[in-house]
């Protein structure tokens, strides 16, 4: 059961960021984790770009997943019959709705935009296409003017709209205000599709959920043009964790389609990024040690084990003197207090010098040094 819908574009928006490009074979791999994964829809690509994209949207159709496959469109007869000839049952159709984009980018005026989007949409519901009405830059669009063309597809039969904040210029209160006064003018589910400028997508997209949108945009580790979009995995704990709401998605996959987007678009994954990254459930510093040794949950925002993970402890420059006997007894030593006390500040220093954590090895030469010399010292 879902309360969200995520939809899936690290194919096509995910694979705009500048110098990412998957191999027709890394499509398939991505597009069949993200099925396993549970995400009910994948925005495949952008049929208008070639043969070459064709060919590698009709070969995620003929893989028959359980996901529906969607492409992104301008608002062409074309460009919907490009999307027709790849076999998806869904279509995304895209216009700028601002003035700075209409008037400066495409060099027209309102009335173009919204005889050319209208047109467009029934043509496609002509075809017997799933239709998601993709309003560009509407986080700088006039409202009334957004409001006319969010009721004019409504009666044209359009089955979605996508509301995006293409430039990632707003806030989560702008977000809710905006996305609420949409879904309360048409009786369409609204998506939220957010970019990550100013690093809120993933908030933008919960407060966009929290107005009203059941359908969320998303790329696995934010994946996209410039910042990048709303990372899944932060958008699927976000929602589960802070909204109670749920999403289908299957969190144990989330770490496995991490690394393997990592690996095939060349991005590495921060060792801090949020609910994937590698050192988000590591403590060095002695309060928080303290802390997760007496009760996790004193430094966690949700339980590690939930997606396959588990708390790690380092011993670097502020590890305190809880954190020293934990690693010690791990190790099979025991230490009294007047030993660890004397431990401590050449392990801060060691690792100070090191600028990193110290491997065991490290704490055990020490802790053997120290040792020598305290039962030297008291004989």
């Amino acid at each position: 059961m879902r309360d969200v819908f995520l939809t899936d574009t690290t194919l096509r928006d995910g694979e705009q960021a500048p110098g990412v490009a998957f191999l027709a074979e890394e499509k398939r791999s991505i597009a069949s984790l993200l099925d396993a994964a549970g995400l009910p829809e994948l925005e495949a690509g952008t049929p208008a770009m070639g043969r070459d994209e064709r060919e590698a949207i009709q070969s995620l159709v003929e893989m028959k997943l359980a996901a529906r496959l969607m492409t992104w469109n301008r608002a062409r007869e074309d460009d919907v019959d490009a999307s027709l000839a790849c076999g998806v049952g869904a279509v995304d159709i895209s216009v700028p709705v601002s003035d700075l984009h209409i008037t400066k980018k495409l060099r027209r005026d309102r009335a173009w935009v919204k005889e050319r989007l209208l047109r467009s949409v029934a043509y496609a519901k002509g075809k017997g296409l799933y239709v998601c009405a993709g309003l560009e830059d509407a986080s700088r669009a006039d409202d009334a003017f957004l409001l006319d063309l969010a009721e004019s597809v409504t009666r044209e039969g359009c089955d979605r709209i996508r509301f995006c904040d293409t430039a990632g210029l707003l806030d989560p209160f702008r977000t809710f205000d905006r996305v609420r006064r949409l879904a309360g003018a048409v009786d369409l589910p609204i998506e939220i599709h957010t970019h990550n400028d100013l690093g809120l997508a993933a908030a933008n997209a919960l407060a966009g959920v929290r107005a009203g949108a059941t359908f969320v945009s998303v790329t696995v580790n934010g994946l996209g043009e410039r910042a990048g979009n709303a990372p899944l995995a932060e958008v699927v704990m976000g929602i589960e964790q802070v909204l109670g709401l749920a999403t289908g998605v299957e969190k144990l996959s989330l770490i496995e389609l991490s690394d393997w987007v990592a690996r095939a678009s060349g991005r590495p994954v921060p060792v801090n990024q949020p609910v994937v990254g590698e050192m988000i459930f590591t403590h060095e510093s002695g309060l928080h040690v303290d802390g997760v040794l007496k009760d996790a949950e004193t430094y966690q925002p949700f339980d590690p084990a939930v997606v396959g993970r588990q708390h790690h402890l380092v011993i670097g420059k502020h590890s305190g003197t809880h954190a020293l006997d934990y690693a010690l007894r791990r190790l099979g030593i025991e230490s009294s207090r007047e030993v660890l006390s004397l431990l401590l500040p050449l392990v801060r220093r060691k690792a100070n010098q090191a600028k990193g954590p110290l491997t065991p090895d490290d704490l055990w030469v020490l802790w053997r040094d120290v040792e020598k010399g305290f039962y030297a010292a008291a004989r």
